[in-house]
């Protein structure tokens, strides 16, 4: 007699290769989970799980592998309307001329609109979970991904000088270390743990020449006290780095470890030109770098070709990734993978370095831990949240599969995932969102396009070089 079987809220079965990025790193064919509640409560070959286990709601999961939920470690949501306005610009003129005038334009509904189209590509691409680094309304970046079912880790925006060797920021983005760290605290009190624990609160200060030691001060001690994710950009380009040893005589990873805002909850972001001193002291104080190669390549930063990423990684940093914003084109962290593995190979002539496993690594493990979720997400694990993607590999970048990992990251792009689940929730079905209407949300962003786009004279700041008749 067959013994009774237990019933639980979603069965995936026979799903042809399932990569769990576990703490075995397990690939697993012929494989099932079973998840309950929003986690998973049983992983392995689907004769086994499906012996143990019955759903209320089964997936086949034929013709498909299946991975954790990626994690984006760095994405502005509220650039997603952006694409297409700062092509063809350095680093100074992409943030001082294009972006942070953009930035100053937007309204509340501008980044709402925004935020809800970033989410869906972000899903529909197989990411889950992604850290914002903040604007000048997050409550309406919470109020665009919330009905998405997506994973969010918010922040608002906090400069405190205008002027810097680097640039001027706009006077609209600039406050003081005490109303940064008020509205900080405040947004943290709000919103962390929201929807279900799918929205967690971060602070952000965006850009180290633009702030003072007082507001990073400030900001650390407010991440400390709530125990939050610290996050800024760092090292991205050399006239960052530059400006830094003009203004502070120090670097921006040297400043930071003065100023006592390096931990284990620090996230730097692309930490692409890092003097030799400050990888070591980036291992010693344990705090995470979010690689952004799409970013560094389509306005030129470097990171690549300068930085020490591989190293990094070899020495036991936690290093993730992030695809940054729209304007350096895709929000998809597939394409980043295949950029960061083959980038790398390139620029060092080693085909060895940064091989497929690390970089899968990178947009799930890492990414988790970046965000202060280790325990939570990034893998296919018995207790762990049930975030979980299904590539349909009748695509033809999947054809032929010996290696999935390999097709994952050399051949296949995002746009292959069929099926997403966050917390055990079907979110993406047969390449659809589940709990928005996209054609509504498609008709209100080209609606919000054209009107942001007359606002900020975008005729002025689309550089392309052939004629539109």
């Amino acid at each position: 007699m067959a013994a009774e079987r237990t019933t639980v809220d979603v069965l995936v079965e026979h799903v042809d290769w399932l990569v769990t990025v576990d703490g075995a790193r397990r690939v697993v064919r012929d494989a099932a989970v079973a998840i309950d509640a929003g986690r998973f409560v049983a992983v392995g070959k689907s004769g086994d799980v499906t012996a143990a286990y019955e759903g209320r709601a089964t997936l086949d999961g034929r013709h498909a592998v299946a991975t954790p939920g990626l994690v984006d470690a760095h994405l502005h949501s509220s650039f997603q309307l952006s694409r297409g306005l700062a092509d063809e610009a350095n680093a100074r003129e992409f943030l001082i001329r294009r972006m942070y005038p953009y930035e100053a334009a937007l309204r509340a509904e501008d980044v709402e609109r925004s935020a809800r189209l970033a989410a869906r590509e972000m899903l529909l691409h197989g990411t889950t979970c992604f850290v914002d680094p903040g604007n000048n309304h997050p409550e309406a970046t919470v109020a665009g991904v919330a009905p998405t079912g997506i994973r969010a880790v918010v922040a608002r925006s906090a400069f405190d000088l205008g002027d810097s060797a680097f640039g001027n920021v706009p006077d609209s983005m600039v406050s003081t270390p005490d109303s940064a760290a008020k509205e900080a605290d405040a947004l943290v009190e709000r919103h962390d743990g929201t929807y279900e624990g799918r929205v967690r609160a971060s602070v952000s200060f965006r850009g180290l020449n633009n702030s003072s030691d007082e507001l990073i001060r400030a900001l650390r001690d407010v991440a400390a006290t709530h125990d939050v994710v610290l996050q800024t950009h760092a090292c991205f380009n050399y006239s960052t780095h530059d400006a830094s040893v003009a203004r502070f005589g120090v670097p921006e990873v040297e400043r930071l470890a003065a100023l006592g805002a390096l931990g284990p909850r620090t996230l730097l972001v692309h930490g692409g030109w890092l003097e030799p001193a400050e990888v070591s002291i980036l291992r010693e104080h344990e705090a995470s770098v979010a690689a952004a190669p799409s970013s560094s390549m389509h306005n030129g930063y470097g990171n690549v070709r300068m930085g020490v990423l591989p190293e990094l990684l070899e020495l036991g940093v936690n290093v993730a990734l992030g695809s940054d914003h729209a304007c350096s084109g895709p929000v998809d962290l597939v394409r980043e993978m295949f950029l960061a593995a083959c980038g790398h190979k390139e620029v060092r002539l080693n085909p060895r370095v940064m091989p497929p496993e690390t970089v899968l690594e990178m947009a799930t493990v890492n990414g988790a831990a970046a965000t202060g979720m280790a325990e939570e997400i990034g893998a296919v694990e018995v207790g762990k949240r049930a975030d979980l993607v299904l590539f349909d590999t009748d695509d033809p970048s999947w054809l032929p599969l010996y290696n999935p990992v390999s097709n994952l990251v050399y051949s296949a792009t995002g746009r292959t995932a069929r099926h997403v689940f966050v917390g055990g929730e079907h979110v993406v079905a047969d390449g659809r969102l589940t709990r928005v209407d996209e054609d509504e949300l498609l008709a209100d962003a080209r609606a919000g396009a054209a009107d942001l786009y007359a606002r900020i004279g975008g005729d002025a700041l689309v550089r392309g070089r052939w004629p539109v008749s």
